[in-house]
């Protein structure tokens, strides 16, 4: 059955009266457990359901328990109980049955982030610069947090990245802006937002198995919920000039009055843009004489390397720090700063010519192709879980480039097929095995193919639960296959 509705549930915030309210908590992840804390703390009544059990869930469990909440795990099949709010995880589907129980019934959904935007009203608001796209967002969100830092705020970078964002709103900490990597699934489930200024980098199919069931298409469900983030946005809306989806995004965004639209490209920027200018990152969107003139902000070779998406991204950080009011100093500051996490195009080793070069975060086609693109001759190590997508376009894009493929993991047939459609000409190698020991395999067999002036790119465009815990546990296992196959065996 359904409950009474708590009529102040749509304009709830941190001051509303949450021991009324029944809060179902789909998952138990960092940020269904942050949620649960922070709701119980508040005296609501908490219920919380997770699929799966293990250790480390029956700790949280027991944590809760104490707190006084409800937890139910190891029951995928569970239903909803009676409840006036349902807070879920990124992760669960629309389509899951408790979710669609909810939406069936009338009961709201909220999304972790939705949870946060919340407990900042009424009194503690603080706004919030934030980052979607398909790839990128996370060298986007760090590059941007490290340019605030640089304009002496206080900062961070939360959302789809670092702590749960319920505990950086909740801090101690009194935070100047956020930074904030917000994926389709927070974007989602996350109705109330008024950024303070929000930037799309691109648009690729990615996560359709997420999207399955939703109209008209997945594809279009997935690139609504990216654009949502320009909803109710203030001040900019950034979008990337070469890539016309995003700019109709922002021009069928519902924005607030004066809010403006930004763009930013690899040429020369026009007036409202931000873009490139011989060697320079240049601004000509947040400057007085915009019509006739353009500030330098920075120098390409400022940035951690000069390929394509690299100069994007970090436009777009720059964008969103502009738009703050940070000065042109410390953007170029912010971006000498900064430095790439793991796993992101990071060269393990380079040995008689040969580079070796780890980007096992490429989890989709078009970080894998940017990745591609950063080089001049690759030996491709790909293959994963496709996660419902094709390759065609990646391989057609960038067959100039590959040398040699060599394919791992579950969907390595799908890859496959991509070569042999696009790129005939391509020499193709596919491993059988499904155990983290085949990097060992493939970068032996790399190691031979590899020529002086040869790059082996472990760039696989899919997801790595196949075989391995996380894409980070994919890199570190390339790297350490590297490490040995580069290490001669025995002494003199």
């Amino acid at each position: 059955g359904g409950g009474l509705m708590i009529d102040w549930l749509p304009t709830a915030n941190r001051s509303s009266d949450w021991p009324q309210a029944r809060v179902c908590i789909a998952g138990l992840g960092a940020s269904g457990f942050s949620a649960a804390d922070v709701l119980l703390h508040y005296g609501a009544q908490v219920r919380v359901i997770e699929g799966a059990d293990s250790p480390s869930l029956q700790d949280k469990a027991h944590l809760l328990e104490i707190l006084g909440a409800e937890v139910t795990l190891g029951a995928p099949e569970a239903t909803l109980p009676d409840c006036d709010l349902v807070i879920t995880s990124p992760g669960w589907r629309p389509n899951h049955p408790i979710l669609a129980a909810a939406t069936a019934r009338g009961i709201p959904i909220w999304g972790d982030v939705e949870l946060a935007w919340r407990f900042q009203q009424p009194d503690r608001i603080v706004p919030w610069l934030a980052v979607t796209g398909t790839n990128g967002k996370t060298t986007t969100v760090t590059m941007l947090e490290s340019i605030l830092r640089a304009a002496g705020l206080t900062t961070s970078a939360v959302g789809n990245v670092g702590r749960p964002i319920l505990e950086t709103v909740l801090d101690e900490v009194a935070y100047d802006v956020l930074a904030v990597e917000l994926s389709s699934f927070q974007l989602h489930w996350a109705p109330s937002l008024s950024l303070h200024s929000a930037a799309v980098l691109n648009l690729e199919p990615d996560h359709l198995e997420w999207y399955e069931t939703l109209a008209p298409t997945p594809a279009a469900a997935y690139a609504a919920d990216k654009a949502r983030i320009y909803h109710q946005v203030t001040n900019s809306c950034i979008y990337n000039v070469e890539d016309p989806t995003t700019e109709q995004m922002v021009v069928d965004a519902d924005v607030v009055e004066g809010a403006r639209a930004i763009g930013f490209t690899l040429g020369v920027p026009g007036p409202s843009m931000l873009g490139v200018v011989d060697d320079y990152l240049v601004d000509r969107a947040f400057i007085p004489q915009r019509r006739d003139s353009a500030l330098e902000l920075a120098l390409i070779e400022d940035l951690p390397s000069s390929s394509p998406h690299m100069i994007a991204n970090a436009l777009a950080a720059a964008g969103l720090a502009r738009s703050f009011g940070v000065s042109a100093r410390a953007v170029r500051e912010g971006l000498r700063n900064y430095e790439l996490g793991p796993h992101r195009i990071e060269t393990i080793a380079s040995q008689a010519g040969v580079t070796w070069v780890d980007d096992s975060k490429a989890t989709n086609a078009h970080a894998a192709l940017a990745a591609i693109e950063s080089f001049e001759s690759v030996i491709l190590i790909a293959g994963g879980l496709a996660k419902g997508t094709r390759f065609e376009q990646m391989v057609r894009q960038g067959r100039g480039r590959i040398k040699a493929a060599l394919l791992i993991g579950a969907d390595r047939g799908v890859v496959a097929e991509a070569f042999a459609s696009e790129a005939d000409e391509v020499p193709t190698f596919v491993f059988d095995c499904l155990e983290p020991q085949v990097m060992t395999a493939v970068v032996a067999r790399a190691g031979e193919l590899a020529q002086p002036g040869d790059t082996v790119l472990l760039a696989p465009a899919c997801a790595s639960q196949d075989i391995f815990v996380d894409y980070a546990d994919r890199g570190d296992q390339f790297a350490r296959a590297v490490r040995t196959f580069l290490t001669p065996q025995g002494g003199d």
